[in-house]
């Protein structure tokens, strides 16, 4: 009884639209119109974000302001201005020293370990063993073909010695604002990088 009415339902819904044809090239041109709509805006929404993705400057003031996940954030962006589509920020417990992972126009990931320091110059310096973190886990846990420890702090003699040691790439507080208030990448700031994996199409 219940299928024998709902059939019959169908039925005249179905002859309706056919005597109202006009009904559904309505329908539709309000569907292909939402779409368009809704792409254009997709669109357009991926170009201001491309154009302040470019624009993006950091003070180093800035930069101390910020709580330290926002800084992590802020580290991502920056990747994200200089081409690393991916860029993610990954930080937080039990991140086994990752902050921030990206993977560079050229096809180099990149696994970057950040250090905030509320006082900036005047915080605590980062010291060696961050370093043993880093290289315990960059390369052997998250695939890294770069790994860099970013701070707005200082770095102690020790700890870049052990970085040049063990391939390890540092930005202290100078390279950190040299990066971000610029437009270089940060890969044209550091030493020794490893070869392009891929041609890329900023080359």
């Amino acid at each position: 009884m219940t299928a024998a009415a709902v059939l019959g339902l169908v039925v005249m819904v179905v002859n309706w639209l056919l005597a109202h044809w006009w009904v559904l090239v309505v329908v539709l041109m309000l569907a292909v119109l939402a779409g368009a709509g809704w792409l254009y805006n997709r669109h357009q929404q991926a170009r201001w974000e491309a154009v302040r993705a470019q624009g993006l400057r950091y003070g180093l003031a800035q930069l101390d302001a910020l709580h330290h996940s926002r800084f992590e954030e802020a580290v991502r962006d920056l990747m994200r201005r200089d081409g690393c589509r991916d860029a993610v920020r990954v930080g937080g417990g039990g991140d086994l020293g990752a902050d921030v992972k990206a993977t560079d126009p050229s096809g180099r990931r990149w696994v970057i370990q950040c250090k905030h320091r509320r006082n900036g110059a005047r915080g605590s310096a980062v010291g060696t063993p961050d370093l043993q973190v880093l290289n315990g886990t960059a390369r052997p846990v998250h695939g890294a073909d770069i790994a860099v420890i970013v701070t707005n702090g200082r770095v102690t003699a020790p700890a870049v010695a052990f970085a040049k040691q063990q391939r390890l790439h540092v930005v202290d507080r100078q390279t950190l604002g040299v990066w971000a208030a610029g437009s270089r990448p940060l890969w044209e700031l550091l030493r020794a990088i490893p070869p392009p994996r891929k041609p890329s199409a900023l080359s």
